[in-house]
């Protein structure tokens, strides 16, 4: 559970445009450890936002009194002002993220940080949320872990090649199920560091990680990964479909982007070999045509 502190209180003023400085002012000199400026420009959905020619100043108190004391202050000294009070429920954010990553289980595989404990016979993999997609929680990430467990059981020791691989979740997952070659690629250094260290904290050997483009990678693998995003897999397409020697696995791809993505594929000689859809996201299958 989250750990919580003490409330603090906020207090909004809405001003006209004009007297956004004088609203900074009065709130910095009266206490506030901290300011936050709407103007109407670039808001983020859901969020309060002041009409045309208007500004919100919120100011940020440690303790109830001080707040009343500088809205009270701002009432008398501005004119146009509508000023409030409400309680700001402050958080220990150092743990809170923690609660919103959750382990998955997906086949014979538990995906989950390094906190939470696998159930007993899983193939575990422990990932470190930390800068490269790929904890194993997203529906692309799920879709292609099924596949991964799918493929590997009708063909054990199958060679892998995961594209745009992360944190190397899915060439980890394969390495661990008992594939044999197994390569990770991606074109940001830092993805391929932390999928490194992944493979290290899992004790799994023998997957390559490379920061290299598809040209890098030779031969053809049994099991072909693409878990990216649809207009990045159809620029891709005439440099994954060599790879392919029996399936292509691709994710990152919307439902209403399915067309697009099929259409580019099947245009380099394999056929659709089936799919599978969570939430708004699809997942598609091509396999080479003998």
């Amino acid at each position: 559970m989250a750990k919580r502190t003490e409330s603090w209180t906020a207090v909004t003023l809405d001003v006209p445009l004009r007297d956004l400085d004088d609203a900074q002012g009065l709130l910095t000199a009266c206490g506030c450890a901290g300011l936050e400026l709407r103007d109407g420009e670039g808001g983020l959905p859901g969020i309060r936002q002041p009409k045309s020619g208007r500004a919100l100043v919120i100011g940020s108190f440690e303790t109830k009194a001080k707040a009343q004391a500088a809205l009270k202050t701002a009432r008398a000294r501005l004119k146009a002002v509508a000023a409030s009070l409400e309680p700001i429920e402050v958080r220990d954010w150092s743990t809170e993220w923690r609660a919103r990553i959750r382990p998955v289980r997906v086949g014979r595989l538990w995906v989950g940080p390094p906190w939470e404990t696998p159930p007993a016979g899983a193939v575990a993999l422990r990932i470190e949320p930390k800068m490269a997609f790929g904890t194993g929680d997203h529906a692309t990430t799920r879709l292609c872990l099924q596949a991964v467990d799918d493929f590997l059981a009708a063909h054990p020791k199958a060679t892998v090649l995961d594209v745009g691989t992360g944190t190397g979740v899915l060439a980890l997952a394969a390495r661990a199920l008992g594939a044999g070659r197994t390569v990770g690629t991606d074109n940001d250094p830092v993805a391929v560091e932390l999928a490194i260290e992944c493979a290290q904290e899992n004790g799994i050997e023998g997957v390559e990680f490379r920061e290299a483009t598809l040209d890098g990678v030779s031969g053809e693998f049994d099991l072909v990964l693409a878990n990216i995003l649809a207009n990045t897999l159809v620029q891709l397409a005439p440099h994954l479909a060599p790879k392919v020697g029996r399936r292509l696995v691709l994710a990152g791809v919307l439902v209403h982007q399915r067309a697009e993505v099929e259409t580019a594929f099947l245009a380099q000689g394999l056929r659709a070999a089936g799919h599978a859809i969570e939430g708004e996201w699809i997942r598609l299958d091509f396999e080479r045509a003998r």
